[in-house]
């Protein structure tokens, strides 16, 4: 009777006691399932990769030395049938006229080579509380930008959490749209989710950039909210093998 009382006390712990559901891992971002990507210098895309919107990287305006375009790409590039943004990276906003006309001139050389040209997008990492100070920059810049084309320029996700709205609705008055950063280095930021939870007012038509290969769940809000234009994916070399 005491074995048959304890093997029925143990089914019934077996029975009673269900596993507890495990997290489960985002998928990893597959580039070749999105229509926009972001190619640097170095890096090929796959040859099955479709994408209608490209957004090439031209150059750089660095930190050191005065400020200049050190143009990164070889040539002017020809991708017919496909949308083209150029893009500079910035780490400066102290520009001058040379800047300006450096860049002002790459965009009519690839424009005269057949591209469907976009526009310009600036890639900067604006301080969340520096946004007055990047839109006054973003002013002078759009004065001295043809109206054929666009402006676009990257953001932070905390843009969406801290950032000012009076800030970012002037801001909406300059650029075009801006493309937000999910990703540091070769990875997707942990806790993306609850960025993008603060999101439903953000004034700016807005891309979300992710980076290939990394984890990305995307929010229920995302493709419900009025501003959201879509995904760009950036693309990486493949990684160097550890020694």
């Amino acid at each position: 009777m005491k074995r048959r009382a304890a093997a029925t006390l143990v089914l019934a712990l077996l029975t009673g006691c269900e596993a507890e559901p495990q997290p489960t891992t985002p998928p990893a971002v597959q580039a070749a399932k999105y229509d926009a990507i972001y190619v640097w210098p170095g890096v090929r895309p796959a040859p099955d990769n479709t994408a209608k919107t490209v957004y090439l990287l031209d150059g750089e305006v660095r930190r050191a030395g005065a400020a200049r375009l050190e143009q990164l790409r070889m040539g002017v590039p020809k991708l017919p049938g496909r949308t083209v943004w150029l893009v500079v990276r910035a780490e400066r906003l102290d520009w001058n006229e040379a800047t300006y006309a450096a860049i002002l001139a790459d965009l009519a050389r690839w424009e005269e080579a057949g591209n469907s040209l976009a526009g310009l997008q600036v890639d900067f990492d604006a301080a969340t509380r520096g946004i007055d100070g990047y839109a006054r920059f973003l002013q002078g810049l759009r004065k001295r930008l043809p109206q054929k084309w666009k402006l676009s320029i990257t953001g932070l996700m905390d843009w969406s959490a801290h950032g000012d709205h009076q800030a970012l609705a002037g801001l909406a008055q300059t650029i075009d749209e801006v493309v937000v950063q999910t990703y540091q280095a070769r990875a997707t930021i942990p806790g993306y989710e609850q960025y993008f939870a603060r999101m439903e007012r953000f004034p700016i038509p807005f891309r979300v950039a992710l980076v290939e290969g990394g984890a990305w769940q995307a929010p229920p809000m995302l493709a419900q909210h009025p501003m959201f234009r879509g995904y760009v994916v950036f693309l990486l070399s493949p990684a160097k093998p550890k020694q």
